[in-house]
């Protein structure tokens, strides 16, 4: 009996569509992910929420063009949550039932909330804009990200301090 190499090959074109075919269907969340933000951006970009400008003039009450795309966004997230809610939507990625669980306020929140805006008045960009900055090649919002990375791990450290009881060497 001879054994041909050739013999469990696939045709170049069909080897290729099914390669593609398992990768789409591998990373299809992750795909369906990347398309959203790109296009996320893309959409922030053109209403000019990447536009250090458009910040300052808004906080200035010169032009609003930012604060009616923030108002639109909240109007259209607010009729998409209560779509969601009331046909009982499931996520395209997971195919689970799309959950809407409540937060409990917590003791921080306000003036973390103060801190947030302070940090958007001097940086001029939110941090849902930093990503499409980077991506538009704006410099200045590495800075502005390096300044979100470590506001955010100062909270985990103040918070782990908060939790042990002001025990420092647990926190590190």
């Amino acid at each position: 009996m001879s054994t041909d190499k050739n013999q469990h090959e696939l045709p170049s074109s069909q080897s290729f569509k099914l390669t593609a075919i398992s990768f789409v269907h591998a990373y299809r969340v992750n795909i369906i992910g990347l398309f959203m933000g790109v296009m996320f951006g893309f959409l922030m970009s053109r209403a000019g929420a990447t536009t250090f400008d458009f910040h300052a003039k808004m906080f200035l009450f010169e032009n609003l063009q930012l604060m009616q795309v923030i108002g639109t966004a909240v109007v259209v997230s607010m009729i998409g949550v209560f779509l969601l809610k009331k046909y009982q939507i499931n996520s395209v990625t997971t195919g689970m039932p799309v959950d809407f669980v409540k937060k409990p306020y917590q003791q921080g929140l306000i003036a973390g909330a103060f801190l947030f805006g302070i940090g958007w008045g001097m940086t001029a960009a939110c941090p849902g804009t930093v990503p499409a900055m980077l991506g538009e090649g704006k410099i200045s919002a590495i800075f502005t990200l390096t300044g979100l990375l470590l506001g955010t791990m100062a909270f985990g450290v103040l918070q782990s301090f908060i939790a042990n009881k002001g025990s420092i060497t647990d926190t590190l």
